[in-house]
């Protein structure tokens, strides 16, 4: 018997034009935001979106909007609203009270992808205790909206069991999973200690940077990658040698615009794999048209995580997706145009940095070769007499 696909829910996505927004960066904060709800397995049927700074304080968008809206509703019977930004209990409440359809905000939205992917114990403990921290103070609206309609995107997970309604229980689940998560983070703390004298690499990058297939290329692991928002959540630690040098190499979650605090906090035994790395790979999708910000976003985490001043190799990942996949050493525009992007984008940068494409195994040996310097040089100030010899 053959197993029916389930049906994707249609989502109508609403943004918000703030005061220095360009319409170039709405529209793609609104690709991502379109991006995640496919990623959760959602079907876009339309975008709404409204110039308001600072939002409503009650309905998020304005009155006249609210009713066209409403408009919307009726004429394409979508099955929820996604928000491109975290909503105010308040707000959920009154935009529940006049819409009267499931409505899942920006943060909800990512913690329901997170509840999809979470696999080891660890990862499902973290995005638990980061589900109940943002249903707590939801509590009266998500009972009210779960007796309309259960399940479904937004509502996996600690939202569909009924013995969770009193406040003081989800306030006992909430200690619990956070003892629970001490208790990991200082199994791991021991684990990492007990990883002898290895230098450790850490990858990092905007979620769908190319991390996971990093990671695949340099260890010969089996970490899951696809083009998808978030595809692995769980920390992989991996021994690798290149040119007999040995180190420990680990994947960790990607980042994301507006990733919400509640899991940078529950996932602080993850990022301690960060935090106490001794190189980062920072590995960032050049071709996307928002390079930038998503370039930014990693590096203000990685500040606020305590962990932005470390040795690091910034991978420029996906250039054949810029230039075709052709011999890009020999080729004269695009040396001219990294030399372009070297000096007017990387000028003064830390790190060290190369352009590659890591799908394509373009510029491969390149990195491979500036990340094991930057490990021998880090074993020869840790370890001085390790014996080994790096071929420059």
């Amino acid at each position: 018997m053959i197993e029916r696909l389930k049906k994707a829910e249609k989502a109508i996505l609403i943004g918000i034009i703030r005061k220095n927004d360009t319409s170039e960066k709405v529209k793609e904060q609104l690709d991502e935001l379109a991006f995640l709800a496919d990623t959760a397995g959602a079907e876009v049927i339309d975008i709404l979106t409204q110039r308001i700074d600072p939002p409503h304080v009650r309905t998020f968008i304005g009155h006249g909007k609210l009713q066209e809206l409403k408009q919307l509703i009726e004429n394409l019977k979508p099955d929820l609203l996604i928000f491109d930004d975290e909503l105010s209990p308040t707000q959920l409440r009154n935009l529940d009270k006049e819409l009267k359809i499931k409505i899942v905000d920006r943060t909800n939205l990512i913690l329901d992808i997170f509840a999809k992917r979470a696999k080891t114990a660890q990862a499902r403990t973290q995005v638990e205790l980061a589900q109940y921290q943002y249903l707590l103070p939801r509590l009266t609206r998500l009972w009210t909206h779960l007796e309309r309609q259960r399940g479904g995107i937004g509502l996996r997970g600690p939202g569909e069991t009924e013995i969770e309604t009193d406040r003081r229980a989800i306030r006992n689940k909430i200690a619990i999973l956070k003892r629970k998560l001490e208790a990991i983070d200082k199994q791991n703390t021991i684990q990492r200690g007990q990883r002898g004298h290895k230098v450790r690499v850490a990858l990092v990058g905007y979620t769908n940077a190319g991390k996971s297939t990093t990671m695949n290329l340099l260890s010969k692991a089996d970490v899951f990658a696809e083009d998808k928002l978030f595809a692995t959540l769980d920390t992989t630690v991996r021994n690798v040698v290149i040119d007999n040098i040995t180190f420990l190499l680990s994947d960790t979650v990607g980042f994301i615009r507006k990733l919400p605090h509640k899991l940078v906090e529950s996932f602080k035994s993850t990022l301690d794999e960060v935090r106490e790395a001794d190189i980062i790979v920072h590995v960032a999708d050049l071709s996307h048209p928002d390079f930038e910000q998503q370039y930014n976003t990693v590096n203000q985490t990685l500040a606020e995580i305590g962990a932005s001043n470390k040795n690091s190799v910034l991978l420029l990942n996906k250039i054949d997706k810029l230039f075709g996949k052709f011999d890009l050493e020999d080729n004269g525009n695009y040396t001219d145009l990294l030399s372009h992007l070297q000096q007017s984008h990387f000028a003064g940068l830390q790190s060290e940095l190369v352009f590659a494409s890591v799908k394509e195994k373009i510029n491969i040996d390149r990195f491979k070769k500036t990340l094991v310097h930057q490990v021998a040089d880090t074993y020869r100030k840790v370890y001085p007499h390790y014996p080994f010899e790096v071929n420059r």
